[in-house]
């Protein structure tokens, strides 16, 4: 998919592969191959104002230093925001870049943890302060890391003062935020700004690779997905009411949290919206000590002074039909004792079925139904060659990677559009989508668990179809 680009030779260090070049993943193909044909990177929409001739000639000898600077300035310091860092430090010494990613600064409120914070991972300032690292000059583009409370007066105010945003999942914590995100977004556009939500499991080979032999028909017409993803960190009672616990600051629980990203990789493996759902929602532990101090939400330490009112679901369950009639099912859990970051899906089609698990994530389970039953089955397909998506960067085959190169590979492609001035994915549309998912499972839940249906993205020349993001 896209062009090719000079593979790196076999036992080189990451250090030593400036130089290496860049292909258009197959992660961002959208729903056939003739995307990859366009001059846009597969996966891109031009945006207006900005010339595709802004990106240098892949292979051309630029020196990084040569190169023109994207400044990034983070919003948020904690778990996100280390693996973040760790994407923008890598990204240019792995892939050879159009423009130069530069941490220019990171923000969080604690201006001892954020200045050691910085230290660590390599940021240039700190701020304590999201408005005056939106006003910074040496700031091009703000990657925003906090609670779902604060996405969209962030991301609005970022899109305000014409920078490029990257905003975490979910989008917002409500559908009214994330619409207002979204049109601010295509306003922008306009303008040549581009804006993306992070959801990062898209970015990994085996999940890119999925999407593009479903964009090929190697399952014919789908008939089921099948997705969970779970974890056990709130097992314990004694574990303290975190921020993601509170839903002013979260938005829900582990539907926000887990459910957001097995419905957003629903969407993108099989190329077509969430149109309805069927749903139940439970908190098991509806009480919770108070935190001692600040915490990153995964880990902190009790007061053991009082107790505070849990507010978010602890785990939700839910069906639901794709816009093909398609059926599926979802759980996200955060109570699955001894699972502690389970991701799977599968999908079955008439003519084969795929399955993916993140603990064994250079992996992709496949079947073809077209075989004779003989010696049909399920295989596995190693992704580590250099044909597949983003891995002619990286090693000799076989040699795996891991949960931070998502984020790597989340840079890349959004460097890439910002400097050829096309409209990344997943774009703040399609967090819209997502969050119009999340609602009508919390709205169904509350009915008993009446179907209810999901509005789809309208199509307009300002909006892409969904289809056409996902």
């Amino acid at each position: 998919m896209g062009e090719p680009h000079q593979r790196e030779q076999a036992g080189a260090e990451a250090a030593r592969v400036d130089q290496a070049g860049a292909a258009a993943p197959a992660g961002d193909v959208a729903v056939s191959e003739a995307a990859a044909e366009r001059e846009a990177a597969p996966g891109e929409t031009p945006v207006r104002g900005t010339a595709a001739t802004s990106t240098p000639v892949r292979g051309s000898g630029v020196r990084e230093a040569d190169k023109p600077v994207l400044g990034v300035g983070m919003v948020g310091y904690a778990f996100m925001g280390a693996a973040h860092s760790q994407g923008w430090r890598t990204v240019g010494r792995v892939f050879d870049l159009p423009r130069r990613p530069v941490l220019a600064a990171v923000c969080g409120r604690d201006a001892e943890g954020v200045r050691a914070m910085a230290d660590r991972h390599g940021w240039a300032a700190a701020e304590t302060d999201w408005r005056a690292l939106i006003a910074r000059d040496d700031v091009d583009l703000v990657d925003i890391c906090t609670p779902g409370d604060s996405h969209a007066e962030i991301a609005l105010a970022a899109l305000a003062a014409g920078k490029h945003v990257l905003c975490e999942k979910p989008l917002a914590n409500t559908v009214e935020e994330a619409e207002a995100m979204t049109a601010a977004a295509e306003a922008a556009a306009a303008r040549g700004q581009v804006a993306m939500v992070g959801f990062n499991y898209r970015r990994l080979p085996a999940t890119s690779l999925a999407r593009t032999m479903v964009g090929e028909g190697r399952l014919g017409t789908l008939r089921h997905v099948r997705v969970t993803y779970l974890q056990d960190w709130l097992v314990d009672p004694e574990f303290p009411l975190t921020w993601r616990l509170r839903r002013e600051r979260a938005g829900s629980g582990a539907l926000g949290d887990l459910g957001a990203h097995i419905i957003d990789l629903a969407q993108y493996l099989a190329g077509e919206p969430v149109i309805g759902v069927s749903a139940l929602t439970e908190t098991f532990v509806r009480q919770r000590p108070l935190p001692a101090a600040a915490s990153s939400g995964l880990s902190t330490v009790s007061d053991r002074a009082g107790l505070g009112i849990v507010t978010v679901d602890d785990a939700a369950l839910f069906t639901g039909r794709f816009a093909s009639g398609a059926l599926a099912s979802f759980e996200a859990s955060r109570f699955a004792t001894g699972r502690k970051n389970a991701l799977r899906i599968e999908l079955n089609g008439e003519r084969g079925s795929l399955a993916f698990d993140l603990e064994r994530l250079n992996e992709l389970s496949y079947h073809d139904h077209t075989e004779p039953g003989t010696h049909a089955g399920f295989r596995r397909i190693l992704v580590t060659e250099p044909d597949h998506p983003y891995l002619d960067a990286w090693w000799p085959p076989g040699h795996g990677l891991g949960y931070e190169h998502t984020f790597t590979h989340q840079a890349h492609d959004l460097v890439r559009a910002v400097a050829a001035g096309r409209r990344p994915v997943p774009s703040f549309a399609d967090g819209l989508q997502v969050q119009r998912v999340l609602a009508a499972v919390e709205e169904s839940a509350e009915k008993n668990s009446v179907y209810t249906p999901v509005a789809v993205t309208p199509v307009t020349a300002a909006s892409p179809a969904v289809r056409g993001d996902l």
